[in-house]
């Protein structure tokens, strides 16, 4: 089956092509670059293989999605990563997240909607929860007003994603994952952020090799047990298998209903401190950081309860926090070294 990835270069998306194509399927790769690099074509050729197909697309040009479904009418599967995903930098420029991520969603809906049956995997986030009032979080837990514009795109996203598959022949699955690190076993691929970090790992592994003088530290006086943030830190390989099962899923019919939600995620939370400290162990290295004020957009805790996911989707985070703080440094290295 082909299976087109939208967002395919990115951190994320990259690694779910390679897990596809290791489970036998066809992949299309739709990116514009705007977050990646075109090396990351390249960094996946050598762990499979062979070159998979790739479109330099923006997909909030209409025109340019429909001739790219027309081209590759036979494309039935979507897994769509493509989006802008920095909570600080979408309060900062609100028009430019609900451009590029609602606006991609409905032209690629539009086409699905045009054939008889098709496969959608959006790829949701924890962030529809805001500051859930339960740990850890269910898929049952309320969908809070969103605590950024980045968070308030991926309600929308779900909420059209559902109506539209009410009156068509849509099967999604809405997959909320918490935060994704590490990098693959091979160190081909990575997280490799265009600019500034704006997520925590790359800025520790920057930090650790050089380029960062120092890590900022959001607030030590959230009512934590050390006093920062507590997140719950998936290995992204174990998040790109997730992606493919739950592919899997619909496509076997095994959907129970016409849009599943599932958590994707560990089931335990670490404090930004905690993922500092073991860095540091598996790295050796020690870590020069600084405590600075809150950040807006930032909750407090987030961690998953991935009953449902390990029950009915039949997936389970394996990877641990140490391995995938290990690869997203054999990562770092390599990259500075080429």
């Amino acid at each position: 089956m082909k299976v087109v990835v939208t967002g395919g270069l990115g951190f994320i998306g990259s690694h779910t092509v390679v897990e596809l194509y290791r489970q036998g399927f066809e992949v299309v790769i739709i990116d514009n670059l705007s977050n990646s690099s075109i090396d990351v074509l390249t960094g996946i050729e050598k762990i499979i293989g062979t070159k998979p197909v790739f479109e330099q697309i923006d997909l909030r040009d209409k025109t340019v999605v429909t001739a790219f479904f027309e081209k590759h009418n036979d494309i039935t599967g979507v897994i769509h990563f493509a989006a802008s995903k920095a909570v600080g930098e979408s309060v900062e420029n609100p028009l430019l997240y609900y451009e590029n991520n609602i606006a991609s969603l409905v032209y690629l809906l539009q086409e699905l909607q045009k054939k008889k049956e098709s496969y959608f995997i959006f790829s949701s986030s924890c962030t529809v929860y805001g500051q859930a009032e339960n740990m850890p979080i269910t898929e049952c837990a309320s969908v809070q007003p969103a605590m950024s514009p980045y968070g308030n795109t991926k309600r929308i996203g779900e909420e059209i994603i559902t109506d539209v598959a009410k009156v068509s022949g849509i099967n999604a699955i809405l997959l909320r994952y918490f935060n994704p690190i590490g990098a693959h076993e091979t160190a081909e691929i990575g997280e490799l952020p265009v600019g500034v970090p704006q997520n925590l790992v790359p800025f520790i592994t920057q930090t650790a090799i050089g380029i960062r003088k120092e890590l900022s530290v959001y607030g030590d006086d959230y009512p934590t047990a050390d006093g920062t943030c507590i997140r719950d830190y998936i290995h992204v390989v174990d998040l790109a298998k997730a992606h493919v099962v739950a592919l899997r899923r619909l496509i076997d019919h095994k959907n129970e209903s016409k849009v599943e939600v599932f958590n994707v995620g560990t089931g335990k939370g670490s404090s930004v401190l905690e993922v500092i400290r073991t860095f540091e162990k598996v790295s050796g290295k020690p870590l020069p950081y600084k405590i600075v004020g809150r950040r807006e957009g930032d909750i407090i805790e987030a961690y998953a309860n991935t009953d449902r996911a390990n029950q009915i989707l039949g997936w389970k985070a394996e990877l641990t926090l140490e391995e995938a703080l290990d690869a997203a440094w054999k990562w770092e290295q390599k990259v500075r070294s080429i």
